[in-house]
This record gives C-alpha cells, structure tokens and sequence, in this order.
C-alpha cells in the first residue's frame, strides 16, 4: 500500500497510488496515511477504497510531505563504508546519530532553499524508516515490528555551517532543506530491513549517487534498538538511514546545488522525489 497527502483544489487530502496512478480514496477514511497503516480495520477499508477510487487531476494537486504528523526525525550519518571513507571521519563503531528537525521538511516537487548566506548546499540519498509503534529498549530482533512504512529522503546539507564545529545541527536544519516522499510504502511491500534496494541521486539528469542498502553498516533493525536504548520511540517518529558515497563535497571539485538545478533521488520499489533548487528570497 503506498499512501500520502496532496492539497487538492486547496483542501488536504488522502491520495493513494495505485498502479503508478494518484488516486484520492473516499469512504470518509481519515487524512492522515500512518494512521490508517497501523490500523487493521483502517487499512482493509483503505485497500477497498483505493481500487475504485477516481484518479486526481495532476493540474489540481500539489502532493505534500506524506505524514499528517511529525514526530523525532533521527538521523544516521556515515553509514555507507564508502561515505565515510570519503569524508574526513573515520568509519564509525557505532551509530553515529543526529537529529533533525520539522521546519527543514518540505514535500515532493517542492523547492530545495539554498541559503543566502552559504553555497555549500548538498545532496543526500536516504532511505527513510517510518516508525508505527514505538517503546524503551526495543531489542533487534523485535525492531521490524515497530516499522510501519518507508520513504525517501533527502537530507540536503549546509555543508559549511555543518563542519563549523563537531556538533551537525545548524548544517543539517537550514529551513526548506528535507524533502521527504512522495509516498508512505507500507513496509509488507518492502523487502525484509529495506534490504537489496537500489538507492540513486540524480542531478540535472547526471547519476552521483549510486548504491544499495546491502551496503548499510548499521541494518536497520540495529538502529532502531540503539535508538530506543537512549530515548523511547513513539509513532510518526523516523530514522533517516544514511548516504552513499559520491556527496557533493567530497567531489574533487566539489560539486553544490545550486538555483536552476534539479535534484532526483530514488529507492528502488520506494519512490522517486524531485525537487527543484532555488535561491533565498532577499529579504
């Protein structure tokens, strides 16, 4: 089931996708796409729905972010081996984490802002966990359960502000920076940890970035228990897997988004999201 929100005729709406075609499911099913996922009796209405639902009009919709709420979005860093190795850290022992927050979010086709004040804007390809329970120390072996659904992500990076100091915050959290989408792929959908997944960025049409979640050092079901030892997870909280290696930084020159760009990443069997980049409005 791939579920998400559009603004349709400036109304938020419940849209689905059904055989590559945006479909708007009736029923009086609720606008918001997890919580019809974690529901049972949601979720075999929603299946009845979206295969007579009628197809939306691309010209009156305006797809957004696919989660009604957002709840922590815990990111991982370096966890492709070649992404480390091409960045000025050693290849971690543990996770490395970080967070990010909501005000950088936007949805597919919606513009990336590269900020007035740095043009070190970057690209990341992620494969992103969408959790549908949550809990405290939730061990490896019980983790997919808490998994919902996947997404894509792109984690766009200030990467100037990012290495300013040790701690990413402010690099990771400009405003405008995190598309999320297109759709929530439930996760009976997605091979078992999101492995085998081909994970691409596009830009202007050219691959730079080409991997596979084979290739993740720290599986998904090992983020989450790490994750839960340290807080208690809760639905709508993500975990953001990681990038590939062939970062615009690390590129020799480096290679930054910059206004008139378009940026494609893509997860196989997940979704593909597009964003085009422009500058910050001089205020």
């Amino acid at each position: 089931m791939r579920l998400g929100l559009a603004e349709i005729d400036g109304v938020r709406a419940l849209v689905a996708l059904r055989d590559g075609v945006v479909v708007r499911p009736g029923g009086g099913l609720p606008a918001d796409p997890l919580a019809i996922l974690i529901d049972l009796s949601l979720r075999a209405k929603a299946s009845a729905a979206i295969a007579s639902a009628p197809a939306v009009d691309p010209a009156s919709m305006r797809l957004l972010p696919p989660l009604a709420e957002f709840g922590k979005i815990i990111c991982v860093g370096l966890n492709y081996a070649d992404h480390a190795a091409e960045s000025p850290y050693d290849r971690p022992k543990f996770p490395v984490f970080f967070l990010r927050v909501d005000t950088g979010i936007i949805g597919p086709n919606d513009p990336i802002i590269r900020p007035l004040i740095s043009d070190h804007l970057d690209f990341e390809a992620e494969l992103a966990v969408v959790l549908g329970s949550g809990g405290r120390r939730i061990a490896e072996e019980q983790a997919l359960g808490h998994v919902a659904a996947y997404t894509v992500f792109n984690d766009g990076s200030i990467r100037d502000w990012q290495f300013k100091g040790p701690q990413w915050t402010l690099g990771k959290n400009f405003d405008n920076t995190a598309p999320i989408g297109p759709f929530l792929v439930s996760s009976d959908a997605v091979p078992t940890d999101g492995k085998g997944l081909r994970i691409t960025t596009r830009l202007n049409d050219e691959i730079v970035q080409d991997a596979n979640t084979n290739d993740l050092l720290f599986p998904i079901p090992e983020l989450i228990a790490r994750v839960s030892e340290a807080m208690t997870l809760k639905p709508g909280d993500i975990i953001v897997t990681g990038t590939p290696a062939g970062v615009g930084f690390a590129r020799k020159p480096p290679l930054f988004m910059k206004a008139g760009d378009v940026c494609e990443v893509e997860v196989e069997g997940i979704g593909k999201l597009v964003n085009p980049i422009v500058d910050e409005a001089a205020s």
